[in-house]
């Protein structure tokens, strides 16, 4: 035959088309490219979008960030290189509003701007409280005006043009805040802003010497001249005469944006990886299966004349061919997909993100092909080898199992891809290596279990149905580990995502309970403490951290003084040039985890620290820190190092002393409780001017639920500072919802995914099923006992493999959860049991489905499609 391998390779393309023999294949591969690439459209234009917005996230090119007024060096360096620049001032304080208004305070995050604010991004108004959008303005507020967040007015029941008392000062609420491009993220970020002009600030009082404020410097202009103002700025930075002044990037200026999108990207990225590794076995399985129904068309060519080579040539133009198609559909159908997420994540993104590079449609492609090749072609390019005598002798020629050396460099190759995808290193490396080596556990213990069938039955008490399906799976032990290894994988792969749906997210979100405590409540006196704790016990709240809180600074570690510069690390740094928040107890706090060290109650000269700290600073079990605290010296051995949660909404501390009593500490208290939704009580006696007896709360309604105690509260105790978080725990928990629906919605492809396998799985061995079951029906078994020989074998396929993948998904969802989502996640003993059952299940249903026409084809003509073959 003289007939060219790429006119061979079109034919026989268009002939396996029309006849449904690449159908599994191509789903399969369309399958991976969408889940992968709708991952890699979103993560790529989500990062284009940040950098985008950079400066705008800044409100400049660069800013110096400051706890007091920025030295003149750096507004003169500014100068000097023709920059602009702009000064802000922020810092929390208490509004509130006219007595005749009803008096209600509500903490407020004031700043204070000047002109030429912002010098990037633009700040927008809204028409009125229900306008998101706002509109564009490039002024500040007038002399005697602010403007406000929509929040403050509803939380103080006031409208635009009433007046909001700060300090010493009464101003007019002129406009609504919409947008503030750098409004950033922090402990006080959340309370509503309030933004004056800088010129008023001094009317009202509030700037002590005592008083915390944070200065921030942005400078802009050309961008030589920008970089060499961070040049000189770091330079400054590092003196050692310089404290308390950072240079601010993205990073540390939204770092909930980055964690919340970082989170999400994992859950995106792993179950994209769960549904690409699925679909490598269905390849595989599809493959094998396609490359055995041509063992005889091959052998006919080869009779015909046909070299190997060509062979070879032809099926692999043929697979490129498929895989170029079904990745360019996948490709199509990712970039579709990843509109979802957009809209999912509304809110957390910016849905006008730049268009996606052509990074993700490479990948797909590439993805696609070695899916194919390294998983597909390997059994397929055996035809070639098949010989001409196999026309007439059809005992040679069968498929043997692929090379080592070719099947492990497509795994390899496909892993290096795999890993590249993946946003997290360590996320990557559970999947892929515990899929890889879950694997090879169950090829080895599915082997184990066939050796062992024969033995466990004993074929004079076992019913018949029970018997056959025995000797079936024993008399072909290679079929049965392919099969239920093959079926272990993609329960894995089910199971993982079950877990991933409800206990995993569930831990995610029980980091920060909805019950979570919602106010903060900061300088309460020692002689309060009784009647404090004693009105909140009143009002209803049962559970409420209560610490003492003193400040200290960290200058000295095992006797050598400490500064700035003996660390390299920014953090470090920072740490160490500010006062810590410590405090003391007897117990350790409930929501604190040991993680190395014992905390023993009352141990004199010890100090409890926090781990991330200690790893930032260096610090191990036996160092010995010393503190300055109001001028005293405090010195204490490391002895216990904990796990703190910062996001769990508890009050937490860096450095605590196992000890019930520090009389010497100029100390005030802190609390941390969930404040009541029903006010007054039903024990109140003071009601006139209140809402009527369990009114439910209603924000923002002065007198009303939680803020009417909040008001009550901070009238009774004038001097505290009342945090409210509940904006904070509903942002939280909002974002929660939206991350889990978009995780949800690509669950979907690896549960297709994961159904492809199981039925590739089951139907592997659909015609040797045929005809072992012509022979029995051909010497009088009934349809009726092989049906249940059939049930029973897959069954028992199924029981194995379910309880196998549980197990490893346990062990893989726990590595998960422990190093690349980084919170606490116990499985339930039920999930092996549950997994066997769902198992079972399942290769029943696929068994069903797939060989559904096994039993019913008549014998005459199964054995003469098995003598024509």
């Amino acid at each position: 035959m003289n007939t060219s391998f790429w006119a061979l390779g079109w034919r026989t393309l268009w002939r396996d088309l029309r006849s449904g023999e690449l159908r599994l294949l191509m789903v399969a591969v369309t399958l991976a490219v969408a889940a992968l690439t709708a991952v890699g459209f979103f993560s790529d234009r989500l990062q284009a979008g940040l950098q985008r917005d950079a400066r705008q996230l800044l409100g400049g090119d660069a800013v110096v960030v400051s706890d007091n007024p920025p030295a003149a060096p750096w507004v003169e360096q500014a100068d000097r290189l023709k920059l602009r620049h702009v000064l802000t001032l922020t810092f929390p304080t208490m509004g509130r509003a006219d007595d005749a208004q009803g008096g209600a305070t509500r903490l407020v995050a004031l700043k204070a701007v000047g002109d030429g604010y912002p010098l990037r991004g633009q700040l927008r108004l809204a028409r009125d409280a229900a306008d998101r959008e706002g509109q564009p303005t490039s002024g500040i507020p007038e002399r005697g005006t602010v403007w406000v967040d929509a929040a403050l007015l509803e939380a103080l029941a006031l409208k635009s043009g009433d007046a909001l008392l700060l300090g010493d000062a009464r101003f007019r609420i002129a406009e609504l805040i919409a947008l503030e491009p750098d409004r950033g993220t922090g402990f006080m970020t959340f309370a509503p802003r309030v933004m004056l002009n800088a010129a008023d600030l001094s009317a009202t009082g509030l700037v002590q010497p005592a008083s915390r404020i944070t200065y921030r410097l942005a400078v802009a202009g050309d961008e030589p001249a920008v970089r060499q103002y961070l040049t000189w700025a770091e330079a400054e930075v590092k003196k050692p005469e310089v404290h308390g002044v950072r240079l601010e990037s993205l990073g540390s200026g939204r770092p909930e944006m980055t964690r919340t999108l970082d989170r999400a990207e994992k859950f995106l990225s792993l179950v994209a990886l769960l549904a690409a590794l699925l679909s490598a076995v269905a390849v595989a399985l599809a493959a094998r299966g396609f490359a055995a129904r041509h063992l005889d068309d091959c052998a006919m060519l080869r009779v015909l004349g046909l070299p190997q080579r060509a062979i070879a040539g032809a099926y692999t133009v043929e697979f490129v061919l498929v895989g170029l198609a079904a990745s360019a559909a996948g490709v199509l159908i990712g970039y579709a997909v990843h509109h979802v997420f957009v809209a999912l994540l509304a809110g957390l993104v910016d849905a006008a993100l730049p268009p996606p590079s052509v990074w993700p449609v490479l990948f797909g492609i590439g993805i696609g092909l070695t899916l194919l090749v390294a998983f597909g072609l390997p059994p397929v390019l055996q035809l070639a080898q098949v010989p001409p005598l196999r026309v007439l002798r059809r005992d040679v020629g069968a498929l043997k199992p692929a090379s080592l050396a070719v099947l492990g460099l497509g795994v390899a190759g496909f892993a290096a891809l795999l890993l590249a995808v993946s946003s997290d290193l360590t996320l990557g490396l559970i999947a892929v290596g515990g899929f890889a080596g879950a694997a090879a556990v169950f090829a080895l213990l599915s082997w184990v279990a066939v050796k062992g069938l024969r033995r466990a039955v004993n074929e004079q008490t076992a019913p018949r149905w029970l018997v056959l399906a025995t000797r079936q799976m024993s008399a072909r032990p290679a079929y049965a580990v392919v099969q239920i290894s093959s079926l272990a994988v993609g329960l894995l792969a089910l199971v993982l995502l079950v877990l991933l749906r409800t206990d995993l997210i569930s831990s995610w979100r029980a980091a920060t309970p909805a019950d979570a405590p919602n106010r903060f409540v900061i300088n309460v006196m020692p002689d309060q403490g009784e009647a404090f704790r004693a009105t909140l016990k009143d009002a209803g709240v049962t559970k409420m951290d209560w610490y003492p809180m003193f400040r200290g600074r960290l200058v000295a570690i095992n006797g050598k003084p400490v500064n700035p510069t003996d660390f390299s690390d920014d953090r470090a740094q920072r740490l160490v040039d500010r006062e810590f928040n410590l405090s003391h107890a007897a117990e350790r706090p409930p929501h604190n985890e040991i993680s190395a060290g014992r905390w023993q109650p009352n141990e004199a000269g010890a100090v409890s620290v926090e781990q991330g700290l200690a790893e930032t600073l260096g610090l191990k079990l036996g160092d010995r820190m010393t503190f300055d605290i109001a001028g005293t010296p405090a010195e204490g051995k490391i002895t216990s190092l904990r796990k703190v949660d910062w996001a769990s909404m508890h009050a937490n501390f860096f450095v605590m002393f196992p000890l019930a009593e520090m009389p010497d500490m100029p100390i005030t208290y802190i609390a941390a409780y969930r404040a009541p939704e029903i006010w007054p009580p039903r024990a109140s006696a003071s009601r006139e001017s209140l809402p009527p007896e369990g009114a439910r709360a209603t924000l923002g309604r002065p007198g009303g639920g939680a803020a009417g105690f909040d008001n009550a509260l901070v009238r009774q105790f004038p001097n505290i500072t009342n945090v409210d978080m509940s904006a904070t725990l509903a942002q939280v928990q909002r974002v929660l919802d939206q991350v889990i629906r978009a995780v949800e919605f690509l669950f979907g492809f690896t549960l297709m995914a994961g159904l492809i396998v199981l039925f590739a799985a089951v139907s592997a061995t659909r015609e040797e099923r045929a005809r072992e079951f012509a022979i029995m029906r051909a010497v009088g078994a009934s349809s009726r006992l092989l049906g249940d020989v059939q049930r029973a074998e897959l069954v028992g396929v199924g029981l194995l493999a379910g309880f196998l993948a549980s197990a490893v998904a346990v062990g893989v969802g726990w590595a998960m959860a422990r190093y690349a989502f980084e919170f606490n996640w116990t499985a339930s003993p039920w999930v092996p049991l549950a997994g066997s059952a769902v198992g079972a299940v399942l290769a029943l249903v696929a068994g069903w489905w797939g060989l559904r026409d096994v039993l019913r084809r008549p014998v005459v003509e199964t054995l003469r499609r098995a003598a024509a073959e």
